[in-house]
């Protein structure tokens, strides 16, 4: 009954404060006149109307107090969300007599009953790893498979303001770096993740060929993991072009051109990554699609493929 009294004791104070804060809050705000509102002025001058706190006036920064009403809004209705939490968990106990299940528990329970999920995935996540598999060098291509991830929210993210057109791409990154909200932020994770996910690569590489773990029967281990370092510098490579600036332009010429060196094929090679003969807006759409679909479809399935021989084939053990 102590843990019972103690609870209620709790919510009643957390009513309490949430009602204090916002009498506090009203009574700040209480002079302001709500959007919409006519005021009377005794002046001769007629002074500025107040602003509208909509979405907009933030966004032009022309209003910048912290009390709106969608900042009250999610504020003290956070507040009571939680309270309400509190309340419904403190009666289910109480009604039930039993211990507190977990609402994500709850979901998991319900879905694993409906499609049985945890038989299939029990193997999977059950299987011990050696001490030997702890050690940081076999860490690296779990690495460089968290930077791809994190490659891929930031790049959704930047993907919203970005403009894939020669007129406005170089404009939409700077919009992006001084206009949106951390903006310049996730671009510079955007841009060290891919120079890290390229080094991780290359030095996961290199342990496996050190360790000879290409060999039989991990051949097709080999391939798909030179397919996925392929991937990865493919990323870097459209990806330089986005921007459309002066550096970005004439290395992806200097890259064409590389590849129109190639014996046989080079014309074709050239016209194909360029859309034509020279470096056009065509060049930056062809880029631009490889980068975002084409490229990250080669890259996942390359990924299941790899993931799925090591964990039938498992990790060579150290010479």
């Amino acid at each position: 009954m102590k843990t019972i009294y103690r609870t209620i004791l709790i919510a009643a104070l957390s009513l309490i404060l949430v009602l204090a804060a916002a009498a506090g809050v009203h009574a700040i705000t209480a002079n302001q006149p709500s959007p919409g509102e006519s005021i009377e002025y005794s002046g001769e001058v007629p002074l500025e109307p107040e602003k509208d706190t909509c979405i907009q006036c933030h966004v032009d920064e022309q209003f910048t107090n912290i009390w709106t009403p969608l900042g009250r809004l999610v504020l003290f209705g956070a507040a009571g969300l939680i309270l309400l939490f509190g309340v419904a968990r403190s009666a289910s106990v109480w009604r039930s007599r039993s211990e507190w299940v977990p609402i994500p528990t709850r979901i998991l329970a319900w879905i694993d009953e409906r499609y049985q999920l945890s038989e299939f995935m029990k193997p999977i996540l059950a299987k011990p790893v050696p001490d030997w598999q702890r050690r940081w060098w076999y860490c690296l291509g779990g690495i460089t498979f968290f930077l791809f991830l994190v490659q891929g929210i930031t790049g959704i993210m930047l993907a919203f303001y970005y403009k894939p057109t020669p007129t406005e791409a170089y404009a939409s990154i700077q919009f992006i770096e001084n206009e949106v909200l951390l903006g310049s932020a996730f671009r510079m994770i955007h841009h060290w993740s891919a120079n890290g996910m390229i080094v991780m690569a290359l030095a996961h590489m290199l342990r496996v060929f050190i360790m000879g773990a290409y060999k039989s029967p991990r051949e097709l281990n080999w391939v798909s993991g030179v397919t996925l370092g392929v991937m990865t510098l493919a990323f870097g490579f459209t990806g330089y072009l986005l921007p459309w600036d002066q550096r970005a332009y004439w290395a992806t010429t200097v890259g064409t051109e590389i590849g129109g060196s190639i014996p046989i094929i080079g014309d074709l090679a050239l016209v194909f990554l360029r859309g034509g003969w020279s470096v056009t807006s065509l060049t930056l759409s062809r880029f631009f699609a490889a980068h975002v679909l084409i490229l990250p479809l080669i890259t996942v399935a390359s990924m299941g493929l790899h993931f799925i021989m090591i964990r039938k084939q498992g990790v060579m053990k150290p010479l």
